[in-house]
């Protein structure tokens, strides 16, 4: 090699300085990458001790909010959010969004309520419930995928046609079983002492930890990150986008099914007008326990925790007497608050 073709030193102090620079960005990327995902991750518990310290400034409400009856309330009053918040964490994480959960959460009680009036075995009514729900965000799914319309405009359609059904059949008035096993699930023994709890904390929890297995360590769950992470990139790796995409908002129909079985229970009759802005608190535990509305990103257990950071919330706000449009005024600057730490979380790990 002749010495012509040898970088001079100059150019080989750029190179090394180009080199080193490369790799210096690449290490400075991965620790912010590590560290976003740790704020990620601690993010959702943060938010739940600023919510709960604030509500102990009060000296007046600290007595009553600090004792294991106002803890029972709290987490019976979290099960239905976290149960929907559950199946809503597999639609976002999987780039969608559902705008039908409060309504589905309302028919799918009134259902319940009007399969026991005609003496259906409360274990059956269960599993109908379950299957009705399931079957409508299986029609949510198949109207998305294989017709190719915005997931934003068929779950607001889903919202209105699921919302009229449930006061159709309950002929726009509540439907009131007898006493039946159903109504034990969200009934709160022992009121004024933490334990025991009722069953349907049990069943949230229990939930919560298979949906969490499932996404961690199932190819299903690695197929939902995939699809919302990029879609034309997991259609290409072979994944079935479609029949993918059909299971995720089945599935989230099951949970806001589930989520139905506990509002009969909590209100122990079937009211076609409740769970009105229920889908707002679920989006908003979702968003809050750190998942990205673009999809690709979330956890169970930060959408547990935002569940749980609404509960408080209406319960300290309850308790302060405020008035329900200042708790309705908060949720909404809480929904807020939230898409922006989203929004600005996403441009941070961009860079």
């Amino acid at each position: 090699m002749s010495r012509t073709s040898l970088p001079l030193p100059s150019d080989r102090k750029k190179i090394i300085r180009q080199n080193t620079g490369d790799v210096t960005d690449k290490h400075s990327r991965t620790r912010r990458s590590v560290l976003w995902r740790w704020a990620n991750t601690l993010g959702p518990l943060f938010g739940l001790a600023l919510v709960t310290g604030l509500f102990a400034l009060s000296e007046e409400l600290r007595p009553i909010f600090f004792t294991g009856g106002n803890a029972k309330l709290i987490l019976t009053q979290t099960v239905i959010v976290a149960i929907g918040a559950l199946g809503m964490t597999l639609v976002i994480v999987g780039g969608g969004i559902d705008l039908s959960a409060g309504s589905v959460v309302a028919l799918t009680s009134v259902v319940a309520a009007s399969l026991l009036v005609q003496s259906v075995p409360p274990v059956l009514v269960f599993f109908l419930t379950v299957l009705t729900g399931a079957l409508i965000g299986l029609i949510n799914g198949s109207v998305i995928t294989l017709l190719r319309m915005m997931p934003f405009i068929v779950t607001l359609g889903m919202m209105g046609i699921a919302r009229g059904s449930a006061k159709w059949l309950g002929n726009n008035q509540t439907v009131n079983p007898e006493a039946n096993g159903l109504n034990r699930i969200m009934e709160p023994e022992n009121p004024l002492e933490l334990f025991p709890l009722p069953t349907g904390v049990w069943i949230a929890v229990f939930l919560a930890i298979v949906t969490m297995m499932v996404m961690r360590h199932t190819v299903f769950g690695r197929y939902v990150f995939a699809i919302g992470s990029n879609e034309d990139t997991a259609r290409l790796c072979g994944i079935p986008v479609q029949r993918q995409k059909i299971l995720i908002y089945t599935l989230a129909g099951m949970f806001f099914g589930i989520a139905g079985v506990m509002q009969y229970s909590r209100l122990t009759q079937g009211d076609p007008t409740v769970a009105i802005g229920l889908e707002l608190e679920i989006i908003a535990a979702v968003v809050i326990g750190g998942a990205s509305l673009n999809g690709g990103s979330g956890s169970i257990m930060g959408t547990m925790i935002g569940a749980l950071i609404m509960a408080v919330l209406k319960s300290g706000s309850s308790q302060m007497n405020w008035p329900t449009y200042m708790q309705e005024i908060i949720i909404g600057v809480v929904i807020i608050l939230a898409v922006a730490l989203d929004r600005f979380r996403q441009s941070k790990m961009d860079r």
